[in-house]
C-alpha cells in the first residue's frame, strides 16, 4: 500500500511512454510517501472525455489511498510535489486537477488474503 490512481485527458506519446511514466510515478510516490515501492500500485487511465472547468484542456483526477501517512500537513506536501510532477511530465497546469487522499484504516484494506490490521499485528 499505497495505491495511486490517475485519470487524465493527456494522451502519452505511445505505450512505451505510458509505461515509462507509470514506473516513474511509482518510484516518485514511493519516495514521496515514504513507503517501499514493493507496496506501490499505480493505475493510469487515459480518458479523452475528462473535462475540468468546462474545457478539455489538459487535466487530471488522482486518488491516493495509503495507510498511516495521510494527514493535513503531509497532504499539502504531497499535493505540491505531485502537481509539480504532473506539470513537468504531462504539462498539466496546477489549476487543472484534483487529488483525493484516503486512509481507509488497517481493518478496511485487504492484502495477502487478510487485512493490514492482521498483517501488522503479527509483526
Amino acid at each position: 500500500m499505497p495505491s495511486i490512481q490517475i485519470s487524465t485527458n493527456v494522451k502519452p506519446r505511445d505505450e512505451a511512454h505510458e509505461k515509462e511514466l507509470v514506473l516513474e510515478l511509482s518510484k516518485f510516490c514511493a519516495q514521496l510517501l515514504s513507503k517501499p515501492e514493493t507496496y506501490i500500485s499505480v493505475e493510469f487511465t487515459h480518458v479523452p472525455t475528462l473535462t475540468f472547468a468546462g474545457t478539455f484542456d489538459p487535466a487530471f483526477l488522482m486518488t491516493i489511498t495509503s495507510l498511516d501517512n495521510i494527514n493535513p500537513e503531509a497532504n499539502a506536501k504531497y499535493s505540491q510535489e505531485l502537481f509539480k510532477f504532473l506539470n513537468e511530465r504531462l504539462n498539466i497546469p496546477g489549476d487543472r486537477g484534483y487529488i483525493t487522499f484516503n486512509d481507509p484504516g488497517r481493518t478496511h484494506l485487504g492484502h495477502k488474503a487478510t487485512t493490514f490490521a492482521t498483517i501488522f499485528a503479527s509483526k
